[in-house]
């Protein structure tokens, strides 16, 4: 749990006027959404994985960190609420998110037509490319097309498990990023599809010995972003508000070249 210092005045404004709103449309006060978008209490619950380096995982002394977590962590100080993590394995999050357990998710989730039509996003705050990651003596594997046929590692509700399908791959079903480099490193798989980003990170974590390589890299970027559900519109909004706000006092930039090397939030 973080604690946020007391936001600025616009947006303290900006959250009243949401409270008198909620009073007025009939809310029973007792610190639910009453579907403009507050929060319980204060508190923004968040939902993250804490298992998907260098986005969000624990670190050696057991902090849960990471880019997506500081990005969290900032967006609620931007709106003077306390920032709450709930840890949630990647296929239950979305079923999580639609019961209401947290308010929205910051677990780099690619903006796509078919989310969109379920749900509401943030602006973006990482943009990057999907890779085809084989191991380094794979020669059979140069492109997407090269994937018809072969056995990729890939989560349940990934996006990147569309791309494996639409290239004619066979999954194999995994809970996240370190089972599909298990798997790929074991031979079980040919190949995994997943972020550019969480590939040169565990480059780096690993000092360049992983015995892996990127084959390929979509041509079209991804843009992941906060995501809530329909009627949680107005938090979506503050949320981006606060992204901006972040974007333009370069705090966004500082946390990705922290991580990555380079400004990966647009």
């Amino acid at each position: 749990m973080t604690r946020i210092r007391p936001l600025a005045s616009a947006a303290a404004a900006s959250l009243a006027l949401l409270a008198l709103a909620a009073c007025s449309s009939g809310g029973s006060g007792s610190g639910d959404d009453n579907g403009l978008g507050l929060v319980k209490d204060g508190v923004l619950t968040v939902a993250t994985e804490g298992t998907y380096q260098p986005f969000s995982y624990h670190d050696d002394s057991g902090e849960l960190v990471g880019y997506d977590v500081e990005v969290a962590q900032a967006v609620g100080e931007k709106l003077g609420l306390e920032v709450e993590f709930a840890e949630t394995q990647w296929d239950a999050i979305f079923a999580g998110l639609d019961a209401g357990r947290f308010d929205t998710i910051a677990n780099q989730v690619t903006i796509t037509p078919d989310r969109e039509a379920d749900y509401v996003f943030s602006d973006p705050y990482t943009v990057s490319r999907g890779a085809v990651v084989v191991t380094e003596d794979n020669t059979d594997i140069g492109s997407f097309e090269d994937l018809d046929g072969k056995k990729t590692a890939q989560s349940l509700t990934s996006n990147w498990r569309d791309l494996a399908e639409e290239s004619g791959a066979e999954i194999e079903n995994v809970e996240g990023w370190a089972q599909s480099v298990s798997l790929l490193r074991d031979g079980r798989v040919d190949a995994t599809i997943n972020d550019t980003l969480t590939y040169l990170d565990y480059e780096k974590q690993q000092g360049g010995e992983t015995g892996l390589k990127i084959a390929a890299e979509t041509d079209e970027t991804s843009e992941s972003a906060f995501v809530a559900k329909p009627e949680r519109e107005a938090l979506v909004t503050e949320i981006t508000g606060a992204l901006g706000e972040l974007r333009e006092d370069g705090t966004l930039a500082e946390l990705s070249e922290k991580y990555f090397g380079e400004d990966v939030s647009e």
